[in-house]
């Protein structure tokens, strides 16, 4: 069987210059970055097309092919005869030398070039990357020359596309002289977390990307007053480090259908979903746009729903829910070992897992699909259960086979949800919380109605924050849980449709420019670590620059 890369090197690609004409761009629009990949003008086509969205169970190690199946199809779409493309986040370092991998999909439903996707791209993290720790060291800059705002306190941190958990506490400014303003305690996030990262992705132009990075808040004075780094004057130089990152990228997948792949928010720690500009521009250049959101409906598919349309008054037509029977099994407390035995009760609690989800996407007002990934070891019965358990919550199961077969796999899929999206006009979601209800009562919503949380509690330091913000004008912002991505619960050891349980919120984060607070549960980091046995270890590159073991 051939790994990814291998089937991924084995693609006839065409020039992206191609893939943009099927787009109606002409050569002036493409700014390319290679043969394969360029960057396209935000907003530059004349369609008003209807969008997709496809999410998942709570992941396992196994994995459930969301964005595999994403890929599939739009594949298929473009197989019975629909003009489609595809809305995708960009890859991080941090999951592809870590545990979870690359972005591109798998088999034969992925986005090409995927080495190149995978690692540097076009160079839109780095630039993320940098213009965060540019405000960073201009924040320390001005403390050290004599600081004139009066700076205190500092809560801006910097950030790094990888996974290093040595880089979560640190303390800077240890070369300085001793004069009690430049040696403190700081710490690192992963640029999918970063606030820098969640404004170009909320961003709709240059101008509200400016506007945005002013509204930074970096810290307090010493009279308690919020500093910004529009404070600092730091937005005009950030912007220019952006200017480029914020036009969106094409690429394609191995059966040439348009993809726009642009930012990389986690789903976990951020809010987990693509460019405002990427999945608006996208629906200006096709009939029909997939787009993903990160890991479970609780995480990417809440945020996407919840801050995303509701910010950028986006309006999907049909949610597509990805399971695989292997996932539902684990799902379900199922050991590896019984996974094959035919006589293990072990769908169960996995499709629990999968009816939640099923209730909190329909609850918005929006039709759902369920897309069984298919797996040669599945058998008929437990299909069948699945089908069954689905039917009797008013949604319609579709099997699809597009790691092995590509958009062929996805045609009854692709016919299924273009049935559903044809006969269903877009509408405002029905959201979780109103925007007038403050921080505390948006953050219970979540928990109980879209987690199946028995109540909520808040440590000390959140419930200070809490009073803090809502002081500050902040208590009607949207909410951000930053919590684990296995679980309906912040415990990834509760498996399956866990009741009674509490929902711990330790603490707050303003993302003022952003446009939203984190609030943290769990034992959730912001900077994740390196598994035993990263990913990483098992790469090699041979001499003419033939990568192996990236997916």
């Amino acid at each position: 069987m051939k790994s990814d890369i291998e089937i991924a090197e084995a693609a006839q690609l065409r020039p992206v210059a191609e893939i943009a004409a099927k787009l109606g761009l002409s050569s002036d629009d493409v700014e390319p970055y290679g043969r394969y990949k360029a960057k396209i003008p935000p907003y530059c086509g004349k369609k008003n097309g209807r969008l997709v969205l496809v999410t998942a169970i709570n992941p396992t190690a196994s994995g459930e092919g969301k964005t595999t199946v994403a890929i599939g199809l739009a594949d298929g779409l473009v197989r019975i005869g629909a003009d489609a493309c595809l809305a995708l986040r960009e890859p991080s370092l941090g999951p592809v030398f870590g545990i979870k991998g690359g972005a591109t999909g798998g088999g034969m439903a992925q986005i090409a070039p995927m080495a190149d996707i995978n690692l540097h791209f076009t160079g839109d993290l780095h630039a993320i990357t940098a213009a965060n720790n540019l405000l960073a060291s201009m924040i320390d800059n001005h403390i050290y020359f004599g600081n004139a705002l009066r700076i205190k306190n500092v809560t801006f941190r910097r950030c790094l596309d990888c996974n290093d958990r040595a880089l979560r506490n640190v303390v800077v400014g240890l070369g300085f002289p001793s004069n009690g303003q430049t040696v403190r305690e700081d710490g690192f996030n992963i640029t999918a977390a970063s606030e820098v990262m969640a404004i170009l992705c909320l961003a709709r132009d240059l101008d509200d990307l400016k506007a945005r990075l002013a509204r930074i808040v970096v810290g307090s004075d010493y009279d308690g007053r919020a500093m910004t780094c529009g404070d600092l004057g730091a937005q005009d130089a950030m912007a220019i480090l952006l200017k480029d990152a914020l036009k969106p990228n094409l690429v394609q997948t191995l059966e040439g259908t348009p993809a726009v792949v642009h930012g990389g928010p986690f789903a976990n720690i951020a809010h987990g979903c693509n460019t405002v500009i990427a999945t608006k521009t996208a629906l200006t250049l096709a009939d029909y746009v997939v787009t993903e959101a990160g890991f479970g409906a609780d995480l990417g598919a809440e945020k996407f729903l919840d801050i995303k349309c509701r910010t950028a008054d986006i309006r999907p037509s049909c949610v597509v829910l990805v399971a695989t029977v292997r996932a539902l099994k684990l799902a379900g407390g199922a050991d590896k070992k019984s996974l094959l035995d035919p006589n293990a009760d072990a769908l169960r609690g996995g499709l629990a897992n999968l009816g939640k989800h099923i209730e909190n996407m329909t609850s918005y007002g929006i039709p759902v699909l369920v897309a069984i990934n298919r797996f040669v070891t599945d058998r008929a019965d437990e299909l069948e259960a699945v089908a069954s358990y689905c039917a009797r919550l008013g949604s319609r199961v579709v099997p699809c086979d597009v790691w092995e077969k590509g958009g062929e796999g996805g045609r009854e899929l692709a016919a299924a949800v273009r049935e559903i999206v044809d006969r269903t006009p877009p509408t405002v979601p029905r959201y979780v919380y109103d925007s007038d209800d403050g921080l505390e009562e948006k953050i219970v919503k979540i928990a109980t109605k879209i987690y199946g949380a028995a109540k909520v509690e808040f440590l000390p330091a959140a419930k200070r924050q809490l009073a803090e913000l809502t002081a500050a004008g902040h208590g009607k912002l949207p909410v951000c849980v930053a919590k684990t991505q296995y679980s309906l619960s912040d415990d990834p050891t509760k498996l399956g449709r866990p009741e009674g349980f509490t929902v711990t919120v330790r603490e707050l984060q303003l993302r003022a420019g952003a446009g939203f607070v984190v609030a943290v549960a769990g034992d959730i980091m912001l900077m994740p670590g390196l598994p035993r046995v990263p990913n990483a270890l098992g790469m090699t590159i041979a001499s003419d620059g033939t990568t192996r073991g990236l997916y």
